[in-house]
């Protein structure tokens, strides 16, 4: 190995790279290291200087705007709206009402009770033929002898409409307290149900059985109302279900809070074939 001469301009690289191959690429990065770290800084710093005052540069060469100056229009300068012409002008106001004419009065007022001392001396009053000529008022006017007595009426002058007042039907309830009942309870009224049922003839020969619902009203007097089907078979036993429970009696009627109400009923009625 071939001894290495130190030389006064030996620089770091040569020593490091003495008795190797220098054309290698380190050899020539170590070299321009320090002058590319130099340009870097010196390029960096720039930038950031740049950036920093560039702004206040840019804030100081441009030109500025000039602020228009906002003026408010006084409103009493402002010309009025042209008049249309088109726009007809407005009706005149009403005529005054005739004057009436001044109706004769008789003075007559109510008596007065005073101590004897104070009594005076007054008028006597008017005679019945004086009150048919004219009225009683607070004093004698002599008026227009063919004058008539004007009737104000105090409402507005429309004429009053009579209004029917419909009576306010009552609450139907679903549910009470005490339920409404067959004069006689249940087993009563199936005895009714059996008695008055005639079987349709049409269903006989159809062979058709079944129960038909029934929905109505027991009114507070008992009485029975607003029979419906809920469900039916047909045949004729609907119709002949709703004329049986229309006949019915007067039923004992529900009681809500110890009232009688009107309760909305269900019940079926069954048809068989013995």
């Amino acid at each position: 190995m071939a001894e290495i001469q130190i030389k006064p301009d030996t620089t770091l690289e040569d020593l490091i790279f003495a008795n190797r191959n220098k054309a290698y690429g380190a050899y020539f990065l170590r070299q321009v290291y320090n002058k590319t770290v130099s340009r870097s800084t010196v390029l960096g710093v720039a930038i950031i200087g740049m950036a920093l005052i560039g702004p206040t540069i840019y804030a100081n060469l441009k030109p500025q705007e000039e602020k228009k100056k906002i003026v408010l229009a006084n409103p009493l300068d402002i010309p009025p709206p042209p008049i249309d012409k088109d726009i007809p002008p407005p009706p005149p106001p009403p005529p005054p009402p005739p004057e009436m004419p001044q109706v004769s009065t008789t003075k007559f007022l109510p008596p007065e009770i005073l101590p004897d001392e104070e009594v005076k001396t007054e008028e006597p009053p008017p005679t019945q033929a004086e009150l048919k000529e004219a009225p009683a008022g607070d004093e004698t006017i002599k008026g227009d002898p063919n004058a008539v007595e004007a009737v104000i009426d105090p409402g507005d002058g429309k004429k009053e409409e009579v209004v029917e007042v419909k009576p306010v039907e009552e609450e139907v309830f679903n549910v009470v307290e005490q339920q409404p009942e067959f004069p006689g309870g249940q087993a009563k009224m199936y005895q009714y149900l059996g008695k008055n049922i005639k079987y349709p003839s049409a269903a006989q020969r159809a062979n058709v059985t079944g129960k038909v619902f029934l929905t109505f009203v027991v009114n507070t007097d008992g009485s029975i109302v607003n029979v419906e089907t809920m469900k039916g078979i047909g045949f004729g036993c609907d119709e002949e279900a709703i004329r049986v429970i229309k006949t019915m009696p007067k039923w004992n009627p529900g009681k809500q809070s110890g009232r009688p109400v009107r309760v909305k009923y269900t019940l079926p009625v069954n048809f068989t074939l013995e």
